[in-house]
């Protein structure tokens, strides 16, 4: 009895344009994008709404964090465009929300509508608005990169060091 396993390309391939030069928020980028596409999988695989909708609840949880990490970096560092990215922030996971809100109850074909609109929002997200961020970080001591410390004390260094101007 062979199984046969369908290969779904990715939707969204992490590289180095992606990056905005500061490891912790690309290593969450990278979780974003990798969770993005287990929902492409889950959806052309058709593993069946119970699954899809387990990791769209997964993408909005780890995107909450993600966006409190930004937003928490952005307000003891000064950043001045703060304001207008907490709010694209709250406005994002509405949007999120509300289409998980319309999966759960089960519209059909929402499920290949939500690809585009994730795929979008994580590219525009990354490419515009995060990007726009990343050289006031470093300028502030933010700092690049850790790669010798674990994922763990690398996000705590990040979170302590951000608050020191060198």
């Amino acid at each position: 009895m062979s199984q046969h396993h369908e290969t779904v390309a990715p939707l969204v391939e992490w590289t180095q344009s992606l990056s905005v030069g500061i490891q912790e928020i690309d290593d969450q980028h990278r979780v974003l994008v990798d969770l993005l596409n287990q929902i492409n999988e889950a959806i052309h695989v058709d593993h069946g709404s119970d699954v899809t909708n387990a990791i769209l609840k997964d993408l909005v949880d780890y995107t909450k964090i993600h966006f409190a990490v930004e937003e928490s970096l952005m307000r003891v560092l000064g950043y001045p465009g703060y304001e207008e990215h907490k709010d694209r922030h709250q406005e994002l996971i509405h949007e999120v929300e509300t289409l998980q809100d319309k999966l759960l109850t089960g519209q059909k074909g929402l499920s290949f509508e939500l690809l585009p609109f994730l795929k979008m929002w994580l590219m525009r997200h990354i490419m515009s608005e995060d990007m726009s961020y990343a050289p006031f970080f470093l300028e502030k001591g933010v700092i690049a990169s850790s790669p010798h410390l674990s994922p763990g004390r690398r996000l705590w260094q990040f979170m302590t060091s951000s608050g020191r101007h060198r």
